[in-house]
């Protein structure tokens, strides 16, 4: 090969070289361009998504807020000044069934959201009302499908319990410290509205009292 021709393939070579370096240049521009935007997205979502939650969060407290200041329908209380908490021995007769205060046991059924599959002693019950749970009882009027909704419900809340109660004129009810309600069906909206405004709600004597530790049914 000439001087000529080996200078001009050189030449080639290097132009050839100067070419791959620049398009790999471009490439990383390209890619640092991508990265960025991407970055840039990912970040701006993860702020959008932060101020949704945030939001979401405030207006489900607000929401809580509310309704735990609204009157829940069709409830009935009691004179919480009337409503005794001396611990006794033996059976206790209240004048409401389920009762929703007054003298009780010294022990308290558990209520960490525990569900009893039988029936529960009122004495030990109203203990849990006066640590500030809420007390969901059924009789036979119950459909499965609601019994199974409500220990769903229970089961995740805690200060609540739950247990068969034949003897109970309502088909559910739910009753708290000097408060009771009842409803024909577990999609009642006032089922969760009871427990928002009454799950250590101010009717409470005792709030922040254990509802670990108690009684069970075992």
């Amino acid at each position: 090969m000439s001087k000529t021709s080996k200078k001009a393939a050189a030449l080639s070579r290097k132009a050839r070289i100067e070419e791959m370096r620049r398009a790999e240049r471009a490439r990383e521009r390209r890619n640092r361009v991508i990265t960025i935007t991407l970055s840039t997205v990912i970040v701006a979502g993860l702020v959008g998504w932060g101020a949704y939650a945030l939001n979401s969060a405030n207006e489900k407290k607000e929401q809580q807020a509310a309704a735990a200041k609204a009157p829940v329908s069709g409830e009935k209380t009691w004179d919480k000044k009337k409503l005794t908490q001396n611990h006794v021995q033996g059976a206790v007769k209240y004048p409401m069934n389920p009762p929703v205060g007054g003298d009780h046991h010294q022990a308290w059924m558990t209520c960490d959201g525990t569900v009893y599959t039988k029936a529960i002693a009122n004495e030990n019950a109203v203990h849990s009302l006066e640590h500030g749970a809420v007390w969901i009882t059924y009789n036979d009027k119950a459909t499965e499908a609601d019994i199974k909704k409500l220990g769903d419900k229970v089961s995740k809340t805690p200060y609540t319990l739950m247990s068969p109660a034949e003897d109970q004129s309502g088909t559910i009810m739910l009753s708290a410290w000097g408060r009771q309600l009842t409803v024909d069906n577990a999609s009642e909206p006032r089922v969760e509205q009871f427990l928002t405004k009454y799950v250590q709600g101010a009717q409470t004597p005792e709030p922040g009292a254990a509802c670990t530790g108690g009684l069970t049914a075992a």
